[in-house]
């Protein structure tokens, strides 16, 4: 108990490191020995992970990097990625990290509103070439950025040629641009500090209650902006974690056995991936050495984390995030399964929640209304000002757009988004209230409940779902039967069935992308 006791006293320690460099600093001189990042047979310890940064930084550094200088990377979950990220923070650079699946369009935006100087590209990955990508933008931007080559080979330099770090004042400089999913627009940047994104690793970290005998998992875009609040939880807590440059089940399961994975997990769609997998051999435990699925990015229907729990034989814990807010409540392994099932965790100390209704004004607990934050982990706002100025409102608060609410225990219940509520007949209809219930029929693997135009009645309610490997294909009848009898009111049962064989989805989260199927179901 002592140890345990004593791993977590320095893990809140260092949670007050003001900047990613003196984090790192701190946990190499703590556990320089001990391994950090693991992908198939290779590996960087904590010391190595600084030490090769810094060579990295000092071959950035002969390039022309320097500190404030805008660095765009779009590259893959891999060991390279990681050395290159520290490296611009050893700079105290301004890292743009780019989504690897995004093209032309997405890319061109980024790299002209952030005004990058520099742009790092893994070459030709999975069919694409992103260094022809990047020349092709390159003839359309007045001031393109110089793009190279960091896959397998980064820039090496000799470190004691490079500057003092930069002091670490407040950590409050915006050293990151991340960028919002574009979905229905251009995306948006987001700006963020090392405190901020420190602050909201943190808060993943010492909810999950992990130690220093846990191996972690990284199944997600490392440009995600859960690349950082995932490697803050490495350093807060001197744990490894397996990286995954690509990820699919079951190929990634002989990983996670051989690394003897303890904590795995991304969002709602990677749980169904690991239950889907269980379901194939449910008499064994499909990974022996897993205790518990953690994430976010998306809404958890209840039964699904049921289903976790009494198939898989692990502890299912859920959070709420964005990328304004990386990390803003997160369930524990203690809570109770109540709490586990139907809320989205506690926030941790620091994060201030407010419930309001449509004028701002605070509700009280147990009342739904739009959720706002304020805190440490919340975005500096956005490269464009108009947006950032729209984006809080006078008390300093975000306004998320989501819809919860509070119980006096701290626990918040998402219970949908503003722009996903349908109003059939002047009625407000919860699109995640049909989506939970339509995931406890065994013909459901999975939903997504959109509002459709409609001349009688405003907009009228469609349930589109995944069928369930080798289950019947459901009916709109059948369905209807099934939400009326779990208690759902008349008027919110779906008046429209369409069952596909995937949902589409976003490449990070896996997020299903509902404004393709108003674009295709709403003709």
């Amino acid at each position: 108990m002592t140890a345990v006791n004593d791993v977590t006293a320095t893990a809140h320690a260092l949670s007050s490191s003001r900047t990613f460099w003196e984090l790192i600093e701190a946990r190499a001189a703590l556990t320089p020995d001990r391994p950090v990042l693991l992908q198939e047979d290779r590996s960087l310890t904590f010391g190595q992970l600084r030490d090769r940064a810094e060579r990295v930084a000092a071959g950035l550094y002969g390039m022309g990097v320097r500190a404030g200088s805008v660095v765009a990377w779009q590259l893959p979950t891999r060991l390279e990625t990681a050395l290159l990220s520290f490296a611009l923070t050893r700079l105290g650079a301004v890292q743009s990290p780019v989504i690897p699946f995004y093209r032309d369009r997405e890319v061109r935006f980024a790299l002209r509103e952030s005004g990058a100087a520099f742009f790092a590209v893994p070459g030709v990955w999975r069919g694409f070439d992103h260094t022809a990508m990047a020349e092709r933008i390159a003839c359309e931007l007045p001031d393109a950025p110089r793009d190279f080559e960091a896959y397998e080979d980064l820039p090496d330099g000799d470190p004691t040629t490079l500057p003092p770090p930069p002091e670490p004042s407040t950590g409050t400089e915006v050293r990151w641009i991340y960028w919002t999913s574009g979905t229905t627009s251009d995306p948006k940047g987001v700006l963020h500090t090392d405190r901020s994104l420190i602050a909201g690793g943190s808060c993943l970290a010492h909810a999950l209650k992990l130690s220093a005998d846990d191996v972690g998992s990284m199944a997600f875009p490392y440009a995600h902006v859960a690349g950082p609040d995932y490697t803050v939880m490495l350093l807060l807590y001197g744990f490894p974690a397996v990286m995954f440059e690509q990820f699919a089940l079951p190929d990634a399961l002989a990983e996670y056995r051989r690394h003897g994975v303890t904590v795995a997990g991304g969002s709602t769609a990677f749980y169904a991936m690991f239950l889907a997998e269980q379901r194939k051999a449910p008499d064994r435990r499909l990974i022996p050495s897993l205790r518990l699925l953690a994430g976010g990015g998306a809404p958890k229907p209840p039964e699904v984390y049921h289903a976790v729990v009494r198939e898989m034989g692990v502890q299912l814990t859920h959070g709420y995030g964005m990328t304004e807010v990386p990390m803003i409540t997160m369930g524990a392994p203690d809570d109770t399964p109540e709490h586990l099932a139907l809320t989205e965790g506690r926030p941790p100390e620091g994060m201030e929640i407010r419930i309001t209704d449509e004028q701002g004004k605070p509700l009280p607990y147990g009342v739904e209304g739009e959720v706002r934050l304020r805190g440490e982990a919340v975005c500096r706002g956005y490269l464009d000002p108009a947006a950032s100025a729209a984006a809080f409102d006078a008390d300093g608060f975000l306004i998320t757009g989501d819809l919860g609410r509070l119980r006096e225990s701290g626990h918040l219940t998402l219970t949908g988004r503003l722009k996903d509520i349908i109003i059939r007949k002047g009625e407000n209809i919860s699109a995640k209230e049909i989506e939970d219930l339509l995931h406890t029929h065994p013909a459901v693997a999975d939903a997504a409940v959109i509002g459709l135009p409609d001349a009688e009645r405003g907009e009228r309610v469609c349930a589109v779902v995944e069928r369930t490997p080798g289950a019947p294909t459901p009916t709109l009848a059948g369905l209807a039967a099934h939400l009326r009898a779990a208690g759902l009111s008349v008027h919110k049962v779906p008046e429209q069935l369409e069952v596909l064989d995937a949902l589409p989805r976003n490449e990070t989260l896996r997020k299903v992308l509902k404004y393709q199927l108003r674009e295709r179901f709403g003709g």
